[in-house]
């Protein structure tokens, strides 16, 4: 895979869409990951224990302790690891407008997280950076 910068077209492109999930991120042990791991979205090892990221209702169900609640936005185009910039564009543009963003590159798609009482604004901000892709 060749890194390419994005260009005007893949901001353009990158369509962002909130999803109507609610999300949270909880630690959970090891012994508890198989009542979780059906409905979790993302599991990572970090040195402390796993980390999933679940459904909010789900880590209530579980008696689970949980971060804030997160909504999760999706950038449509296909970027993957091969697009540099975008992450640092998208991400840059959020926290300078003061919204926090948990980014997940996966195998195509960004997924940024952001707190639930911020994600209409930040979609409206990435909808912005794409619309201004179309005049440049």
């Amino acid at each position: 895979m060749s890194a390419e910068s994005p260009s005007a077209e893949i901001l353009w492109n990158m369509y962002p869409r909130l999803q109507e999930e609610t999300y949270v991120f909880c630690q959970v042990a090891d012994a508890r990951l198989t009542d979780v791991i059906a409905n979790s979205l993302c599991i990572f090892r970090e040195g402390e224990g796993m980390c999933v990221i679940l459904p909010q209702y789900l880590a209530r169900q579980h008696g689970l302790a949980a971060s804030i609640p997160f909504r999760q936005i999706t950038l449509q185009i296909l970027s993957g690891f091969s697009t540099i910039q975008l992450t640092a564009i998208v991400t840059g543009a959020l926290a300078d407008a003061g919204i926090a963003a948990n980014v997940i590159t996966a195998l195509r798609h960004d997924h940024i997280f952001v707190p639930e009482d911020s994600a209409e604004r930040a979609l409206q901000l990435l909808c912005g950076i794409s619309n201004r892709a179309h005049y440049t």
